[in-house]
């Protein structure tokens, strides 16, 4: 079974950056992609950063040139750099991870935290 741990999030000013990271744990052979999604009240669940299998990075138009996804050397860490956060960033974050164990393919999600740009 993979689990996933999520830290960060919180209250900024506008214009202000936080940072929220996540680690995959469990018998994983491949992780496939792994990232963020976010949801804010009333709208659908939104893709906001990925690492897809071949390493390469896919953003939400909205937060291209303010957001940056890092990962760990290991794969199974990532880090969400949110800078010049603005109050339509405020949403749950949510990690997510796809990949195979040995059992066969997975797909986990995180808890959720809480992000909140407000004066």
């Amino acid at each position: 079974q993979v689990q996933l741990e999520e830290s960060g999030g919180g209250l900024v000013q506008p214009g202000g950056s936080l940072r929220l990271s996540c680690g995959a744990s469990g018998t994983i052979f491949t992780i496939d992609a792994m990232g963020y999604y976010r949801q804010a009240p009333g709208k659908q669940r939104e893709l906001v950063a990925v690492f897809n299998s071949a390493g390469t990075t896919n953003y939400a138009d909205s937060v291209k040139g303010r957001f940056t996804i890092s990962r760990d050397s290991d794969k199974s860490t990532v880090h969400l750099q949110m800078n010049n956060l603005k109050p339509e960033d405020t949403a749950v974050y949510y990690c997510n991870t796809r990949g195979n164990t040995q059992w066969g393919p997975y797909e986990a999600w995180g808890e959720g935290i809480q992000v909140t740009v407000s004066q």
